[in-house]
């Protein structure tokens, strides 16, 4: 057994997948699967990149460090342990920025690390944003609150989990989508997150469900854009209190009168 073979036993009893399951989503046979997992032969440039997406854990990690002995939400701290990201320059060697639509947001889940997606996005250009590797995610409807339809929110990448800042505005590629939010604090197993509308209850996402995070740094309005008129947040949940007594009140007279 080598340590690859032992990191790939470690990381399928992880997710609780049986060899054959696990096979089916690397695209592999079971018995070329289990080649691996016994050492008895060496997978392709092309598997090993594959498990490593799949586990989101670099190929040098795999092949060279004992998983075992680090906890896996550490993980993404160890020295070496980064996914590559495509960057795609201009003639000039400056970085463009890519702009993936909230309606293609699947498919940046699963080419988010693939050059050739990355390369098909649209792509811009912004001369005060140089320094960094930027992003830009297209609100559709209301995907991203508080930005409206077609808002462009432009986000800059973060590598480690140490760099995010608690209060502070990020968009976060998971597997359940492509979302704005504040970051609140780390869990040894999460984050919690909040959404600008205070109506909304704080929430945790898992870190092994997060694929990337960028650093909220411009958000582009539409041209058309006019602000909405809507009430106070803070006389709008009282509206939403008063509401829910009057049901409660509503409730107990029936109650009541069935007695």
């Amino acid at each position: 057994m080598s340590i690859f073979s032992d990191n790939i036993v470690f990381l399928r009893g992880q997710k609780n997948l049986s060899q054959h399951k696990l096979a089916e989503e690397l695209i592999l046979t079971r018995s070329r699967y289990v080649s691996y997992e016994y050492g008895a032969a060496e997978p392709p440039i092309e598997v090993l990149i594959r498990i490593s997406k799949y586990f989101n854990i670099s190929i040098d990690l795999l092949v060279t460090v004992d998983i075992r002995k680090f906890p896996l939400e550490e993980m993404v701290n160890l020295p070496g342990n980064k996914i590559l990201l495509p960057v795609v320059v201009d003639p000039e060697g400056n970085n463009y920025i890519e702009i993936v639509p909230q309606k293609a947001s699947m498919g940046y889940l699963k080419g988010y690390s693939d050059p050739e997606f990355i390369e098909s996005l649209q792509k811009m250009q912004l001369p005060f944003l140089k320094n960094g590797k930027y992003r830009a995610f297209l609100a559709d409807g209301d995907s991203m609150p508080p930005f409206a339809d077609q808002s462009i929110i432009i986000g800059e990448y973060v590598e480690t989990l140490e760099d995010l800042k608690t209060n502070k505005e990020y968009i976060f590629v998971t597997k359940e989508g492509i979302t704005y939010k504040t970051f609140l604090k780390r869990t040894k197993k999460s984050i919690m997150v909040s959404a600008d509308n205070s109506l909304y209850e704080p929430y945790n996402i898992a870190l092994e469900d997060i694929a990337e995070i960028w650093r909220y740094v411009r958000g582009i309005l539409p041209q058309d854009y006019k602000p909405h008129t809507l009430p106070d947040e803070t006389n709008l949940k009282h509206l939403v209190e008063e509401a829910k007594r009057s049901i409660s009140n509503l409730e107990s007279s029936i109650l009541k009168l069935n007695h």
